[in-house]
């Protein structure tokens, strides 16, 4: 490292706080910063500004009807459809040859969709749709990994009124049977497969496992040819494909269906406390004008930018911010097939610099991947056309962000750190990048109209540098309106906690830990599951893989609890170093124990630092936190199935027996 790489990264160590450059705030879409108060005061009519950025075919009446709390109902009275306002809005003023989707497949090859050429697929799939049966207000099931067909299904169900349940690729059978049964859904789309560091992936036979578990009558599945020669299989009687299927209905055209407001747009499925999979319920009218609202605020979106999020469309992430609030601006939307570093750590980049980005939304999983493989793969490409940097998914510790701040963003790009959840449908705490100083690990405030605070057990504010509890105390356009079938479980999960249903007050508990400083800023510590019981203490994992992650040498970390006889639980910190720190594994546990000490307590002293070349995660990209609980207690390890690298578990716990 020179001497000036030196002292430039002293200074970013140091640095607390970042102000956006001049040049990004005098182009940006939101830099005044009288936009709080006056939503505040204007509440909620404030959200007006959201569905002035989408057409409505009939006008809404009211802003908000809360009469039925928390069953609350978004622009009531209006109608409009999800389709037109991605697609043939954009085609009928202007915009027909603007590319709307940059597709880059994992092997090299790309596809180029103008928004005139989407909307025909999109027609086409719409009539092959109804071709088959599907009406109104049938539910359809998409089981499809990063490919173009995807979001081209989306919007053809949404153009007939059709709700679209997308289903993970890298989910199990046993998945896709639970979600197409508690959806009630009767039709599939899917593909033959899709690839993965070059090799070619069966998909279909999953697929076809999955119906087996389906409990009613599936009439039609659709197989989209990925792998063409690279995988031979045989279609069932009620499976199609689908480029025969679209040819005959080639040069379709289908009128979009006018939708109210609070019609179903999609259910997404997700994890539930107790352990069955919950269908979250959006709405077309709230969830499109939310998503279009923060695209353009937060993301800064306008439609001759290119726009990438590396999200898998298969999470809320990818319906929001790949499809939906991208498309509905008339942006150029990117989307990847493939995986970070294949052919090598650089492709990413690559892709950035091909297409000139100009906005990037990636997850801290991912920077700290980058941050591993060091800053060589970043600086052979022209990264210029960058301007803004997001983050989305966890929390990201401040070292981290640092690094993409400097290596991705050389200084000039606002980073904005996003916090929200599948169920809230868009980004709900971080800070508008052409109005608000950046902290590193602060996701920042609330978003202007969003009444978050973070409270104690009994409701009550905490004190600035206190930690506590997520709450937000006024609903938004973007939340869900329900889980599908199960109102009970709805009001059970979500609002139950903290709100005061005889008084008519109603809070929203998303079961996060945080920490709120004196300028209003939050910080996310985690899933209030995500705590550790030592002697009687809770300790949040967040905070605690913060410390370690702080470590110079120390690229990533997971923090969980293990049995212990006197403590009762104890931590256990399993840590990959950066390269060129694998053999200093004592120099690192010194630091990381400090570190610790330093930032927590004594009480939060690891009992064990395990250093490994990986930690065990699931196709998606999440630690699996479970199997790394069953090493620190010394049970017997549960499934690995569902990891992409399960081999790993045997190493890491071999090491701990060995320790």
């Amino acid at each position: 490292m020179s001497q000036e790489d030196a002292e430039l990264e002293a200074r970013l160590e140091e640095q607390e706080a970042f102000e956006p450059p001049e040049s990004f705030v005098e182009q940006a879409n939101v830099t005044d910063q009288g936009i709080y108060e006056e939503f505040e005061e204007n509440w909620p009519e404030c959200w007006e500004r959201a569905a002035d950025l989408i057409s409505w075919d009939e006008e809404y009446d009211t802003v908000l009807e809360d009469g039925d709390a928390p069953f609350y109902e978004w622009f009531t009275g209006g109608e409009l459809n999800a389709s037109y306002n991605c697609l043939d809005r954009h085609v009928e003023e202007g915009r027909a040859d603007s590319v709307a989707i940059e597709w880059e497949g994992e092997l090299g090859e790309t596809r180029t969709y103008t928004y005139e050429e989407l909307l025909d697929e999109v027609e086409d799939f719409a009539a092959t749709l109804r071709g088959l049966g599907v009406e109104e207000d049938d539910v359809v099931t998409l089981y499809m990994p990063m490919i173009p067909e995807l979001p081209i299904a989306m919007l053809a169900c949404a153009r007939i009124g059709a709700p679209h349940s997308v289903v993970f690729a890298g989910f199990s059978a046993d998945a896709l049977a639970t979600r197409m049964n508690s959806a009630d859904s009767e039709y599939l789309v899917t593909c033959d497969g899709y690839y993965r560091r070059g090799d070619a992936l069966d998909h279909i036979s999953k697929a076809n496992e999955g119906l087996e578990g389906v409990d009613h009558e599936v009439s039609d599945v659709v197989v989209v040819d990925r792998l063409g020669d690279d995988l031979d299989h045989d279609l069932a009687d009620n499976q199609h494909d689908y480029d025969e299927l679209v040819a005959d209905h080639e040069g379709s055209t289908v009128e979009p269906v006018s939708r109210d407001a609070e019609d179903m747009l999609f259910l997404m499925y997700t994890s539930g406390t107790t352990g069955k999979p919950k269908g979250v319920k959006h709405t077309t009218g709230g969830y499109l004008a939310y998503t279009a609202w923060t695209s353009h605020a937060v993301l800064d979106i306008e439609a001759d930018d290119t726009y990438w999020c590396s999200a898998d469309i298969g999470w809320i992430t990818g319906h929001s911010y790949i499809v939906y609030g991208p498309l509905a601006l008339g942006t150029t939307s990117v989307m990847y097939e493939g995986t970070p570093d294949y052919p090598d750590k650089d492709r990413l980049w690559e892709i950035v610099e091909k297409n000139g980005v100009d906005i990037f939304y990636t997850a801290p999983t991912a920077i700290r991947a980058f941050m591993k493989w060091g800053s060589e793969y970043t600086e052979n490409h022209d990264l210029s056309s960058l301007r803004l940097l997001g983050t989305v998914g966890e929390p990201i510790n401040p070292r981290a962000w640092k690094w993409y701040y400097k290596h991705i963003g050389n200084e000039e790009c606002p980073i904005v750190d996003t916090w929200w959840q599948t169920e809230t449908g868009g980004m709900m705490i971080t800070t508008l990048p052409g109005v608000n100083t950046m902290k590193p690990g602060s996701a920042g405030p609330a978003l202007p109209g969003i009444d978050a605070q973070v409270v104690d057990t009994e409701g009550e504010e905490v004190e600035a540098g206190r930690a506590g509890y997520v709450t937000v105390n006024n609903p938004w356009p973007g939340m869900l309106r329900t889980l599908y079938n199960n109102d009970e479980r709805f009001v059970s999960e979500y609002w139950e906690e903290y709100s005061d249903p005889d008084a008519d007050e109603w809070v929203y508990f998303p079961e996060d830990g945080a920490k709120i400083d004196e300028d209003g800023y939050i910080t996310i510590l985690g899933r209030v599951d995500d705590v550790i019981n030592v002697s009687g203490h809770r300790l949040g994992t967040m905070e605690i893989e913060s410390a370690v992650v702080g470590v110079e040498g120390i690229a990533e970390a997971a923090v969980v609890g293990g049995d212990h006889d006197v403590k009762g639980e104890a931590v256990y910190v399993y840590a990959i170093p950066e390269d060129g720190y694998e053999d200093r594994h004592a120099e690192l546990e010194e630091k990381a124990m400090a570190a610790v000490l330093d930032s927590i307590g004594p009480i939060a002293k690891p009992e064990q630092i395990i250093f490994t070349h990986e930690l065990p995660k699931t196709r998606s990209g999440k630690i699996m936190r479970r199997l790394l609980e069953d090493i620190a207690s010394g049970n017997e390890l549960g499934n690995t199935s569902t990891l992409r690298n399960p081999d790993v578990v045997d190493d890491i716990a071999e090491q701990v027996s060995d320790d």
